[in-house]
């Protein structure tokens, strides 16, 4: 037991002593969840982490981040894709033994990464219970603990200073879909697809829409790309969102923007998708990618006067406290940006924050612009700041270049067509406040970005770095000498 003596600050009486049970008690052990809990741990916290799953790691680990990502290189070295331009190698695989090659590694990954995780919570002392979690109240927590059989749940009261929700997101699942045809999936589903479809429609053509279509043409699959904004990826800069846009159609991906689906049904052995714009698409599988909705059904935050955002989200302030001071929330279960790399992020923050501790590095809602994104399409986009449309509609003046993989000679050596990095100068202040990338290792080099963004980077400082030679991060000095060449 451990006693808390409360302070106005916190929204409680002061001078009142209260015993818990645990300083923290942390509901899902995915990105957010994992990092906050540790975090409270090496602070001499006594924490618990609710998992009802039989693993550690949440989505990321079992059917996001991970196992796409871990699909798409498999499918990227299986198909031969980088080589055949480069090199002429044509590579063949057996069908009946493709998808199971897929899937192994996937499931190499995901065991790996399941066991770092219980390492972690064990090295830092954090207790963890496989079961289901539901609040009872600002302190309380009401446990169904998992046992071999139903029969042998038990369940479990307990109190915690503070409690971190982490459960993560759901695919969203409109109801006018027939998700009990076996061709229907979602963004989870699809990874336990146990044949390669012959043609793939995917609906949406958000994040995850664009990273399962690319990766499915890349497998030689007849993908069609349906969504009803005008563009692909609008909070891309304009340029990276085109690029994307002409690269699928280099793919074979037919992408219809400004469109949607009114009607799905099934005809003899194959879905049948009405449009909107007219005319109806036929395929073996259908990928529904509508956006994620927050994993808070039956989680009792309701009962504990949580206040609540749209599709399940839970709306917190800037230290990720809800609107119950005890309750905390961090990862996709609080909406956008709803990243692995920024739930870890915010999961470390949220417990650094609820026990009166402090980051001066730290990455927090008011530095969003400071955090990059990775998107995992083929090719890759990454960007981190701000666009140059978005820089425009604030008001600033800016300058923007670009270092193209067609004059590098790290892409060359690769084969690599079509890429380039695009970076965005204030004018006035002649500093970085937009990286923007893509091609192939996109994800990676951004971060080169991201560092001149956090440090105020000037144009110059970009043109006068010397990068070893032949690499891809030489785009970003020759993006910088074409903004000085740009420069009024």
């Amino acid at each position: 037991m451990r006693s808390v003596l409360l302070s106005k600050t916190s929204g409680y009486y002061p001078r009142r002593r209260v015993t818990y049970d645990y300083d923290l008690v942390v509901i899902g052990s995915g990105p957010a969840g994992e990092r906050g809990a540790v975090t409270a741990a090496n602070l001499g916290k006594r924490v618990l982490v609710i998992e009802k799953a039989v693993d550690p790691g949440g989505a990321a680990v079992h059917t996001g981040t991970l196992p796409s990502k871990t699909l798409r290189e498999t499918a990227l070295f299986l198909s031969g894709r980088d080589q055949r331009e480069v090199y002429g190698v044509g590579v063949t695989i057996d069908d009946s033994l493709f998808v199971p090659k897929l899937l192994s590694r996937k499931a190499t990954v995901k065991r790996l990464e399941v066991d770092r995780i219980r390492r972690a919570f064990k090295d830092s002392g954090v207790e963890v219970i496989r079961g289901v979690g539901h609040l009872v109240g600002p302190h309380q927590v009401h446990i169904e603990v998992a046992g071999k059989s139903p029969s042998d749940a038990l369940t479990r009261e307990i109190t915690s200073h503070f409690i971190l929700v982490a459960t993560g997101s759901v695919p969203h699942r409109p109801g006018e879909l027939p998700w009990s045809d076996h061709a229907v999936e979602d963004s989870d589903s699809i990874l336990e697809l146990d044949v390669m479809p012959g043609s793939l429609v995917v609906i949406g053509g958000g994040v995850i829409g664009c990273e399962y279509a690319a990766m499915f043409a890349a497998l030689g699959v007849k993908v069609t790309l349906v969504d009803k904004r005008n563009e692909l990826l609008p909070f891309l800069d304009r340029d990276m969102s085109e690029a994307l846009r002409v690269s699928f159609l280099s793919m074979g991906i037919d992408v219809r923007l400004e469109d949607e689906q009114t009607g799905v049904r099934r005809e003899k052995d194959h879905i049948v998708v009405e449009l909107k714009r007219g005319g109806t698409l036929r395929c073996d599988k259908l990928l529904f990618c509508g956006g994620r909705s927050g994993a808070t059904t039956g989680l009792g935050l309701e009962t504990a006067g949580v206040k609540m955002g749209i599709r399940g989200s839970i709306q917190v302030d800037d230290q990720y406290r809800s609107n119950v001071p005890s309750i905390l929330a961090a990862g996709d279960v609080i909406g956008f940006p709803a990243l692995a790399s920024t739930s870890m992020e915010q999961g470390r923050l949220a417990a650094l924050y609820a026990f009166g501790e402090s980051d001066e590095g730290a990455l927090s809602h008011g530095h969003k612009r400071a955090l990059p994104y990775g998107i995992y399409t083929i090719p890759e986009v990454s960007c981190v700041g701000l666009s140059e449309e978005d820089a425009l509609a604030e008001g600033r003046q800016v300058v923007a270049g670009k270092g193209d993989f067609e004059h590098n000679a790290r892409a060359k050596i690769n084969g690599l067509s079509q890429g380039f990095v695009k970076l965005v100068f204030d004018k006035s202040t002649r500093a970085c406040i937009g990286a923007h990338a893509i091609g192939d290792r996109a994800t990676e080099i951004i971060h080169i970005g991201q560092v001149c963004i956090a440090l105020g980077g000037t144009v110059e400082a970009m043109s006068g770095m010397v990068f070893n030679y032949p690499t891809l991060s030489e785009c970003f000095k020759h993006a910088a000498r074409d903004a000085l060449s740009r420069w009024p």
